[in-house]
């Protein structure tokens, strides 16, 4: 008989101590996920506008709806949140950013800054009349 090589298995993630790194890496995926699922509410929006008055009330409905105001924050933190990652990622793609308090900092970042952005886009939104 052949004897076994015992050779190493590869890590799983029991083997890792989860960071906020690693989680905003799949929160980023995640949100990527959903911005797509949220250009078909803009998409919609668009289109009723094109199509008339009736169409663009019912969008409008359901976007002044608790549950389509949910969905549209929703989607306003995703796209922001998406979008300060993606700046994270391009700067560790320049090469900068690497040593952990820096990759704490760029990560902190984009968490906060994801969600101050998104609460300034709504207060402005509503002091304009936006959220009539």
């Amino acid at each position: 008989m052949t004897a076994r090589i015992e050779r190493p298995l590869s890590p799983h993630m029991q083997v890792y101590r989860w960071t906020l790194t690693m989680a905003l890496s799949i929160v980023h995926r995640a949100t990527g996920i959903a911005l797509y699922v949220g250009t078909l509410l803009l998409a919609w929006w668009l289109i009723a506008a094109a199509t008339g008055p009736t169409a663009y009330a019912h969008v409008q409905a359901f976007t002044g709806s608790i549950i389509g105001r949910l969905i549209v924050f929703g989607y306003t933190w995703a796209l922001m949140h998406h979008m300060l990652s993606g700046i994270r990622h391009f700067v560790w793609d320049l090469g900068y950013g690497f040593k952990a308090n820096e990759r704490e900092a760029l990560t902190w970042g984009a968490l906060i800054g994801g969600i101050v952005l998104t609460v300034l886009i709504w207060i402005v939104a509503y002091a304009i009349g936006g959220g009539r």
